[in-house]
């Protein structure tokens, strides 16, 4: 049985060079709620290991038959015999099954059972388009900057010479500084050329909440209206009653109505009972659906506040400083410098320093705002490369050979900071 979920696996390796570039609400949404509705249409497709989605009861009319035109063909239970009180007295002994008194009598139909594996596998998929939307804005842009850079941090402790050991090259703190400064410079391009980062970002994030919400709305008409109050019927009724929501959504055993021509051309109506035993596994598969999804909506939703309060108070310096130690990654960072590097990011540029903290050691991103004190651009006026060699051309003096100099954008490898003039990196 467990290798039936072997397509799982691959979700569920740990990937020692994986690259973070979303948050655990993102998550839940591509990897978990993905991985549970994979498993859940696994599961309702075994049938070596649940029997037969439907098996009916007939005396005259061949098993297959029956059991093939009643699940294509949607069975029904009687509205009127879903009666707790009747079940409680032995009047009935399944929820909605009983005579019938007469050919126009309320029933309920029961047709989910034939997309059940279809529908999930399909709302997985919903699950993984924001993130696949995402990926592609994305562009690998972090993953590039500090793909192979795992290491560095140990550079601390060499100080003058690399190490080799195997495959894994520790770099030495020349080395380090470096890569450093070609992290620095590649960041200082990528920011000036995509300005709408942050602004993808969001968007797909936003587009979680429309999906979670279009989710329960859909499953919500694929039960015929009954899975908005699924969860607290549950609860109330699940350990009083004898007969509780799952037993009328989901049940048990139904009827089916099949008609043939007898001998004599007359139409003959055999009245089946139908034994749903699938039921058993759909029924708890849409009941922890209802608690998870309302646990990711709420998720979501939280998210999106959080993520609007980046947006209103990535310039505050302390704000940043505490969600880049604890909600990217702990550890220490000198505040003046990260308030000059504030000073000059939009948003796109602090939601991209956001994930690169998340990523590399405290070691190698103090080393990064250290340099990039010094260039980061202006967001009101460096919206381009172009736009600051140009700024930089036309502000250019000219020196004592009477030739006019340009500022190279990687000239500078000094932070410019009037505070740490002269002073040292630790």
């Amino acid at each position: 049985m467990l290798s039936a979920f072997s397509t799982v696996a691959p979700y569920l390796k740990f990937n020692p060079s994986y690259v973070i570039v979303d948050n655990f609400v993102f998550k839940l949404h591509y990897r978990w709620t993905f991985i549970i509705l994979l498993v859940a249409t696994i599961l309702v497709s075994m049938r070596q290991y649940f029997g037969e989605h439907i098996k009916c009861i007939s005396d005259t009319i061949p098993a297959h038959v029956i059991n093939t035109y009643c699940f294509f063909t949607p069975t029904f239970t009687l509205v009127r015999h879903l009666n707790n009180s009747a079940l409680e007295k032995g009047i009935i002994f399944q929820p909605g099954i009983g005579p019938e008194e007469s050919q126009h009598e309320e029933i309920r139909r029961h047709a989910y059972y034939q997309w059940v594996p279809f529908v999930l596998f399909g709302q997985a998929l919903l699950f993984y388009i924001p993130h696949f939307l995402w990926k592609s804005f994305e562009g690998g842009r972090i993953k590039a900057l500090v793909f192979g850079l795992r290491m560095v941090g140990l550079s601390q402790f060499l100080k003058d010479e690399s190490l080799k050991i195997g495959k894994i090259n520790i770099p030495s703190m020349e080395e380090t500084e470096s890569r450093v400064k070609n992290i620095r410079r590649a960041m200082i391009d990528r920011m000036r050329i995509n300005q709408s980062w942050g602004a993808h970002l969001a968007f797909t994030e936003f587009l979680n909440l429309l999906n979670i919400l279009l989710q329960i709305y859909l499953t919500n008409r694929f039960l015929a209206g009954a899975f908005y109050s699924l969860g607290v019927k549950v609860i109330r009724e699940r350990w009083t009653d004898q007969m509780d929501a799952l037993d009328v959504v989901f049940p048990k055993i139904t009827k089916c109505h099949f008609r043939k021509f007898g001998p004599s051309g007359s139409l003959q109506m055999h009245d089946t009972l139908c034994v749903m035993a699938l039921n058993i596994i759909n029924e708890k598969i849409y009941a922890v659906l209802w608690f998870w999804y309302l646990f990711v909506l709420v998720m979501t939703i939280l998210g999106l506040i959080w993520r609007l309060s980046t947006f209103l108070l990535y310039r505050n310096v302390r704000f940043t400083k505490l969600t880049f130690a604890y909600f990217a990654r702990p550890g220490r960072i000198d505040e003046q410098e990260l308030a000059a590097v504030v000073a000059k990011c939009n948003f796109s540029n602090w939601m991209f320093l956001f994930f690169l903290r998340s990523n590399i050691s405290e070691f190698l991103f103090k080393r990064v705002i250290f340099h990039l004190a010094s260039e980061m651009p202006d967001p009101e006026k460096d919206n381009s490369i172009n736009a600051f060699l140009d700024r930089e051309h036309s502000a250019a003096k000219a020196g004592p050979s009477g030739v006019a100099h340009t500022i190279q954008l990687d000239e500078v490898d000094t932070p410019l900071l009037s505070s740490k003039v002269g002073a040292k990196m630790d």
